[in-house]
């Protein structure tokens, strides 16, 4: 079975930082692409980042500059490395596994991902 298993999140202060990991098993890791999404209260689910199996990274415009992605294929695992943190910064971070038969799909559409994890809850505040 799939299963993508997020870890890190934590209450930290405006302007902190927060290293988020995602762990897979049940899949080719290697061969896949791993996107990251925020669920904040009351709001669409939102793509914040995104990695190819060959290491190209995405990020949308609210967290460009401030967060990175990154894999590790020998670990089957992806991580987010959020720096600066924002209280629009909270909410629910999920990963996901980008489908193989949906990649005509933008990269922050979660129509394109088929596995999704619980989340990890990120709370910036003072």
């Amino acid at each position: 079975q799939v299963h993508l298993v997020e870890s890190g999140g934590d209450l930290v202060q405006p302007g902190g930082s927060l290293r988020l990991s995602c762990a897979a098993s049940g899949f080719t890791f290697d061969n896949s692409a791993i996107g990251w999404f925020r669920q904040a209260p009351g709001k669409e689910r939102e793509g914040i980042s995104y990695i190819t199996s060959g290491g190209t990274t995405y990020y949308a415009d609210s967290v460009k500059g401030r967060f990175t992605i990154s894999r590790d294929n020998a670990k089957n695992t992806v991580s987010l490395q959020m720096n600066s943190l924002k209280p629009e910064d909270t909410g629910i971070y999920i990963c996901a596994a980008r489908s193989p038969r949906r990649m005509s799909v933008s990269w922050y559409r979660a129509v394109g991902y088929d596995y999704w994890g619980q989340g990890t809850q990120v709370t910036v505040s003072s």
